[in-house]
């Protein structure tokens, strides 16, 4: 079955050429000029990825992010900016975002972030237990016995990496290629980002482990300590 995309652009000429890209791909494609639009379409479809640019009029790319994330932990969300600040990228991350373009860009670097997205979905397994943490494959959750907590669909997946090599040290670089798919157009500082937000939850929630970084190459889940 086709994924289905919600595109949000509100410059004709760039909505056009990414739709048209997408459906190329084979994608299902739904495309709104803004916020408003989105939220009704998003309320009436199920979509598997959501494709946002952050200067929308009226609601921002942001705002948009934060209300699709609310209401769709599983979705995917792509923001599209034309700012490289960091701060924005940081912003967008913050709002629930799971990767970032910034424009201007190429479509074939569009779809090789969409590849990665969908090879996240390969792994069949729907629970793991590592010590007295449960990670539920399925619904992106954590739990132990002092609590349970969403996460991001970015989170869970680089918490599902590092949960895959418990113990062993996973280089940035393979955690970029793995969640990202590809090293060339990301910040290397972006692991750090989700690694802060995953540790932040795994302690709200008492989890028999940490993520330990190896200062100049990665980070490594370990077991039984807090």
């Amino acid at each position: 079955m086709a994924l289905r995309i919600l595109t949000v652009e509100d410059e004709p000429e760039m909505a056009d050429l990414i739709a048209r890209g997408l459906r190329g791909e084979g994608y299902v494609v739904d495309v709104a000029e803004d916020g408003v639009h989105a939220m009704a379409l998003a309320k009436d479809a199920g979509y598997d990825i959501a494709i946002l640019d952050v200067m929308l009029p009226g609601m921002s790319g942001f705002e948009l992010c934060r209300w699709l994330r609310r209401q769709h932990e599983g979705l995917a969300i792509i923001l599209l900016t034309a700012r490289d600040a960091v701060d924005d990228r940081v912003k967008g991350l913050d709002a629930g975002a799971d990767d970032y373009l910034t424009k201007p860009f190429e479509f074939v670097e569009l779809a090789a972030r969409l590849r990665a997205l969908r090879r996240r979905d390969a792994i069949g397994t729907t629970r793991m237990e590592i010590g007295g943490l449960h990670i539920d494959m399925t619904r992106h959750r954590i739990a132990t016995e002092q609590g349970e907590l969403s996460l991001s669909r970015t989170e869970f997946d680089l918490l599902r990496l590092l949960a895959a090599n418990v113990g062993a040290v996973m280089p940035r670089a393979a955690i970029l290629d793995a969640i990202w798919g590809s090293t060339d157009y990301i910040d290397p500082n972006i692991v750090d980002q989700y690694v802060s937000y995953i540790r932040r939850k795994l302690d709200a929630v008492g989890a028999p482990v940490r993520i330990a970084t190896a200062r100049g190459v990665g980070f490594q889940l370990i077991e039984g300590e807090t």
